[in-house]
């Protein structure tokens, strides 16, 4: 990694932007680095090698501010379904963000942040595994447009002008106990879908008592796989892709090896937490997001499977002002 890299991260106070700031502030090996965070509706707690700008990323002057002697980007900052603000964010900031990096006399590369939304996600049918050359699907709703926008306006900026670009498509990001507020008939479950609202309400409280796993059925009645990525194994494809020559350009599904099994999760939470399952109707459907390309080009490597997956989940334990609050925009 270069001695005079200058590193823009956008969406800074997210999970991901969190843990990559700290690799990046606190590693011994990257001590040269300067990291400027673009924050807006929060911030950041000082720490030496951070430089915090505060603005919207929608604002021209507030990203020209913000890119100045820039040499790389990270650009995290998004939104999920909010009409009002989303193609602000995603489409308007990610144009001035790239306006900025093209006519920037330091800029060296800018990695966007992707995510499985382009793709479908898990809305339809996918009878193959997902590469890179899938082409763009988004499902219903203003977040996964939004995705499909940054891919292709990124693409767009590599065949304009040449640009040293990189797309790092995600699918959905795991944090400290993420999963197991996803794996509940609880009231506060963490992303889609509702398991409570897929039951009876005297079911759901009932199975929310015992702990039950929801096991996801697709509309035939087969266990779902998903695709998921712990934000540890994410920030590490980014750490790898920065200044990466084979990065240059590229898109690269960045996932577990396999994906989430709901049965073989269930499975594995009854044999070690002695945990009961609930089979879950849905209209979802199974998809595997092949990570070959960013292993074979880059050599990236995920640490975590399935069962690493939920030991962490499980393992965690969240301090007592430590509160789940999902932010968007992030």
């Amino acid at each position: 990694m270069s001695e005079t890299m200058s590193v823009l991260v956008t969406g800074a106070t997210g999970k991901v932007g969190r843990a990559l700031i700290e690799h990046l502030t606190s590693d011994p090996g990257r001590r040269a680095v300067r990291v400027r965070a673009l924050c807006h509706q929060r911030s950041l707690e000082p720490r030496e090698g951070l430089e915090v700008v505060r603005g919207s990323i929608a604002d021209s002057n507030t990203v020209q501010t913000a890119t100045e002697g820039i040499t790389h980007v990270v650009h995290l900052a998004t939104c999920k379904e909010t009409p009002r603000e989303i193609m602000d964010v995603a489409v308007k900031g990610l144009f001035w963000l790239l306006e900025a990096c093209r006519t920037s006399s330091t800029f060296r590369q800018i990695i966007l942040i992707g995510g499985d939304a382009a793709v479908g996600h898990s809305f339809y049918p996918h009878p193959i595994p997902v590469t890179e050359v899938q082409r763009h699907s988004a499902y219903p709703g203003c977040y996964a447009l939004s995705k499909v926008l940054e891919e292709t306006m990124l693409e767009q900026y590599h065949i304009q002008y040449d640009l040293n670009g990189c797309c790092l498509r995600a699918p959905w990001i795991m944090d400290k106990d993420d999963l197991k507020y996803h794996l509940s008939f609880g009231t506060n479950v963490f992303g889609e879908p509702r398991w409570r609202d897929l039951v009876s309400l005297e079911q759901a409280d009932e199975y929310a008592r015992i702990g039950a796993i929801p096991v996801m059925l697709d509309p035939a009645g087969e266990p779902v796989k998903r695709n998921l990525v712990h934000v540890e194994d994410l920030v590490g494809a980014i750490l790898v892709a920065l200044d990466h020559p084979r990065a240059r350009q590229q898109t690269f599904n960045v996932c577990m090896d396999e994906p989430f099994d709901y049965l073989q999760a269930a499975r594995y939470l009854k044999e070690t937490r002695g945990l009961p399952d609930v089979r879950v109707p849905t209209r979802y459907h199974s998809t595997w997001l092949d990570n070959a390309k960013a292993k074979f080009l880059l050599g990236w490597r995920p640490r975590f499977g399935l069962k690493e997956l939920v030991d962490s989940a499980w393992e965690y334990r969240r301090a007592a002002d430590d509160s789940r609050i999902v932010w968007y925009p992030g």
